[in-house]
């Protein structure tokens, strides 16, 4: 098959594009490879993917509309994932246009794209973050998801209800996929394992927010990458048991389905320093700080439908994907 992975130069899309390409699909990678962190990091991503047979990169922006248009036309993709979308809770906050300008307008964009270029199937990124006020544990899709607390929740929220609209209309069969704090090898620099591995190695302190006690259903990134190859793989119909009296939010009446990815394992994040502590042989000095604005205190995923519907549910512990992005962290960098 001929794969779109928009973001295929982040954190997500490299190892998504990568285990599509093992596989023997063809992949056409989007980026636009911006520096809202390194620009080097995402390049070395890219340099993984360009020696393996099938792969191709077009720099663009999501929200550049002709761009976008041009690509399609020209592309004849049979399905689509969409990772490409600016990350970042507390960013969101100071810099909220720019995540309307990629997530929101760049989203129709690619809605667009698929609907005019009849795509089989699309597959996008939403995040455990449009759970926002909800604290019934553990979050699971069939749940509302009316009060998200950034503004970065609030654009995948949007995606998501955008995306239903276009599975209605169009019958373009989508597929919303809620990640849960993504770790692992080749991770973003603004991610708490990245920064906490960066200064325990360096001798420095960690900013630990609430105290440190909060929870969190950490996800390698390995699992990530295999739970979205396995949803792209099941194109959503719909759904004969869906009732409009009772509406289920995960399902509907169109093509459409949304899934939680996360290990079902929460971790206290103190234990999650722990593990870094462990695999780098060193101390933390903890430097303790309230909550960030945009912050929930727990997060846990019920992926009872994801493990109903693919077979598949992660299960890689915290003490081994730590210890992997370790390795990669002092080899990369040569600490």
């Amino acid at each position: 098959m001929k794969i779109l992975v928009t973001g295929a130069a982040g954190f997500i899309g490299s190892h998504v594009a990568r285990r599509l390409l093992e596989r023997g699909d063809e992949v056409v990678g989007l980026d636009n490879l911006n520096s809202y962190y390194d620009p080097k990091l995402k390049r070395d991503r890219l340099k993984r993917l360009e020696g393996k047979k099938g792969f191709s990169f077009v720099q663009a922006d999501l929200a550049d509309r002709a761009a976008m248009e041009e690509l399609f036309r020209s592309g004849k993709f049979s399905r689509v994932v969409h990772l490409g979308a600016q990350a970042g809770v507390r960013h969101s906050i100071t810099n909220p246009h720019v995540f309307v300008d990629s997530n929101v307008t760049g989203t129709l964009h690619v809605l667009e794209g698929c609907r005019h270029a009849g795509v089989e199937h699309l597959v996008f990124a939403s995040t455990s973050s449009v759970y926002g006020l909800n604290g019934e544990m553990p979050f699971s899709p069939k749940q509302g998801t009316a009060h998200p607390i950034s503004l970065y929740a609030a654009t995948k929220k949007a995606n998501e209800v955008m995306a239903h609209s276009y599975a209605h209309l169009y019958r373009l069969p989508v597929t919303g996929l809620r990640f849960f704090t993504v770790y692992g090898p080749w991770g973003r620099p603004d991610m708490a394992l990245f920064l906490f591995t960066k200064a325990i190695l360096a001798g420095e302190p960690i900013d630990l927010f609430n105290g440190g006690d909060m929870v969190r259903d950490f996800t390698y990134v390995d699992d990530i990458a295999e739970g979205v190859v396995r949803t792209l793989d099941r194109a959503p119909a719909p759904d004969p048991a869906w009732d409009p009296k009772r509406p289920d939010p995960s399902s509907s009446s169109a093509p459409y389905r949304l899934y939680n990815i996360g290990n079902n394992n929460p971790v206290k994040l103190k234990d999650f320093i722990a593990a870094i502590e462990k695999a780098t042989g060193k101390a933390a000095k903890r430097n303790l700080l309230p909550m960030q604005p945009g912050d929930v205190p727990a997060t846990c995923a019920d992926v009872g439908d994801l493990m109903r519907d693919t077979g598949f549910k992660p299960a890689t512990s915290v003490e081994a994907g730590v210890a992997a992005f370790v390795r990669w962290y002092r080899e990369y960098y040569n600490a």
